[in-house]
């Protein structure tokens, strides 16, 4: 699954984000939890937003390239955000041969969100800590 959307993040002033997101497992209902609880609140663009790639869940060899595409495909500034064990280090599936163990094998990665699901506040916290950087 594939989604796009532009947010503010609520108590974190000026940051406004275009998330990309792949949503490759479980990790993505947490994502729509954020969004559906009111963690994140629709923006409309602006020039100062950020282009963010979202990934979670298990990125297979197969899928790897759709990853790397997407990232591409993103406008600058662009940054990464790696949320879960499975995108992180390929969580459980880590010994399978194909499993990247992390997606940071074939992107850059800005903020690694730990968990298995992390919950859709990790989500938000994450985000505070990009906008920090």
């Amino acid at each position: 699954m594939t989604s796009t959307g532009h947010y503010r993040v609520p108590g974190v002033p000026g940051l406004s984000v275009e998330v990309l997101e792949i949503g490759l497992a479980c990790c993505s209902l947490e994502i729509g939890a954020a969004i559906t609880a009111g963690l994140l609140e629709p923006a409309e663009r602006d020039l100062s937003e950020v282009s963010v790639l979202l990934v979670s869940g298990t990125v297979t060899d197969a899928m790897a390239p759709a990853v790397v595409a997407a990232w591409n495909s993103l406008t600058e500034p662009r940054r990464v955000v790696s949320f879960g064990a499975c995108a992180n280090t390929g969580g459980p599936y880590w010994d399978a041969p194909t499993v990247l163990k992390g997606i940071d094998q074939v992107i850059p990665i800005e903020v690694y969100v730990p968990g298995c699901p992390p919950r859709p506040e990790a989500l938000i916290a994450g985000l505070a800590e990009l906008a920090a950087r």
